[in-house]
């Protein structure tokens, strides 16, 4: 069963050459140790914080370096931009009206980038 995702859990994008800590407001949230995450935590550089350097083609930034570059993949600083919730969240469990977020959730970047939870941030609490 997954496990309830809260505040310092780890993130990781498949573009992303490092992975981050998910921020999560403490506005309305119960307190497991640190504030507990819904689906609405994905908000680009507030709940989500870069992956170091992306190497994403699809990025303008990527894109533009490699081009030149002569077509030799470069890297840039990773922007996460993420207009969508994370899905699926847990459907019974809800934190501040939302669906819970639990570690088997995933999150797509605009860049094609799919940012999982690598660690929940605690080890105690199983939701479905």
């Amino acid at each position: 069963m997954p496990f309830l995702v809260c505040m310092g859990a780890t993130t990781q994008c498949s573009f992303g050459v490092a992975p981050s800590s998910l921020i999560v407001l403490p506005q309305n949230r119960p307190m497991v140790p640190t504030p507990a995450a819904n689906i609405m935590d994905y908000a680009p550089l507030v709940n989500i914080m870069p992956f170091g350097a992306c190497s994403s083609i699809a990025n303008p930034q990527v894109a533009s370096a490699t081009s030149a570059a002569l077509g030799v993949l470069t890297p840039m600083p990773c922007i996460p931009v993420t207009v969508a919730p994370w899905a699926p969240g847990s459907p019974v469990f809800l934190i501040g009206g939302m669906p819970a977020l639990n570690d088997a959730s995933m999150l797509m970047c605009t860049w094609g980038g799919v940012i999982r939870i690598i660690n929940a941030g605690q080890i105690t609490i199983q939701i479905p």
